[in-house]
């Protein structure tokens, strides 16, 4: 499940309190405010399907997992015992995106805590521009494209670290570590051609040639301990538990006029959108949602919410995640 949508929409009665001030600078600018009459801007509501039941996006098939290794983690814990990772967290559980399994017929919640830490050393690839590719004073290199796929991703996170010192374009803190590529595996470390005694000195990418530059550093790390805690002996159980951790809002169509549920058909596809004042469908809808904060179309000038909203919405027997935003139309 993505978890970009788990931010969730600030509503209740603080947010429904500090709409207010929106709803009376919405009347003292008779419409011409933002949002107002006079503005071309559009409300638009998107449906996206989520998994339905819910349980079928967060309980791990060991059989199918890319991470072989959970299996056993989870297998020496049912057992006892105690089974530790670093840097690689078991299950990839978080708080906000969690993971269960079932075994005979219960199910677990899969986590870990940390135990220790431990120092170890990685290696680090750094970049360094010192030309363009085609310069004639361009020293010899390897093409990024003749190495191996994992050594071309090592040397695009390296290049993006290296831009952003040169204060070119954003980087993504979550790849790049200290400056570079931290090789965290020693399996991946020995096969790349970019780590050893006979590694390039010199790599050509996106038409600039950058120095190779390859240190080993000490790192400390934390050590995990997989844990797996029962939580619930059938599939109902369970999915009322994830219920009332993601679901944000609840919709029956025997409740829903026509129009409003002709919204909610729209929203499945393209989207759905009006113009402030709203429809009495769409701020039916739009309550449904507990999104009480749109309603005077002045949501900028109310505290705690954000544009766009998101979460998750049961619509009858389905799941949709649903955003809420403001386009620009005209």
């Amino acid at each position: 499940m993505d978890q970009t949508r788990r931010r969730f929409l600030a509503a209740g009665t603080t947010a429904g309190l500090l709409s207010l001030s929106g709803c009376l600078d919405a009347l003292a600018d008779d419409g011409g405010g933002p949002g107002g009459n006079g503005d071309d801007r559009h409300l638009q509501l998107v449906l996206s399907d989520a998994p339905t039941p819910l349980r079928s996006g967060y309980v791990i098939d060991f059989a199918e997992t890319e991470r072989p290794w959970d299996a056993e983690a989870f297998a020496a814990t049912l057992e006892g015992g105690t089974y530790t990772t670093q840097y690689r967290t078991p299950f990839g559980s978080r708080p906000d995106d969690p993971k269960y399994a079932r075994h005979e017929g219960t199910y677990y919640r899969l986590g870990h805590v940390v135990v220790n830490e431990r120092a170890v050393t990685h290696p680090v690839v750094r970049l360094s521009a010192v030309a363009e590719a085609e310069a004639s004073d361009a020293p010899d290199a390897v093409a990024a494209d003749a190495l191996s796929e994992a050594d071309r991703t090592v040397v695009h996170v390296a290049h993006m670290a290296a831009r952003a010192r040169g204060n070119e374009g954003g980087v993504p803190w979550g790849a790049v570590q200290r400056g570079g590529f931290v090789f965290r595996d020693d399996d991946d470390a020995r096969e790349s051609r970019l780590v050893g005694d006979d590694a390039p000195s010199h790599v050509a990418y996106r038409g600039t040639v950058y120095a190779v530059e390859v240190s080993r550093e000490r790192f400390h790390e934390p050590v995990y301990r997989a844990t797996a805690e029962p939580v619930a002996e059938s599939p109902e159980r369970l999915e009322a538990i994830l219920r009332a951790q993601f679901v944000d809002a609840r919709l029956s169509s025997g409740d829903l006029s026509d129009e409003a549920r002709s919204i909610l058909r729209d929203a499945r596809g393209e989207g759905y959108e009006e113009a402030h004042p709203y429809s009495d469908a769409f701020r039916t809808v739009l309550t449904g949602v507990h999104a009480r904060a749109y309603l005077d179309g002045n949501i900028e000038k109310d505290a705690y919410v954000e544009d766009p909203s998101v979460g998750t919405v049961q619509y009858d027997e389905t799941y949709y995640d649903y955003r809420l935003r403001f386009v620009t139309r005209g």
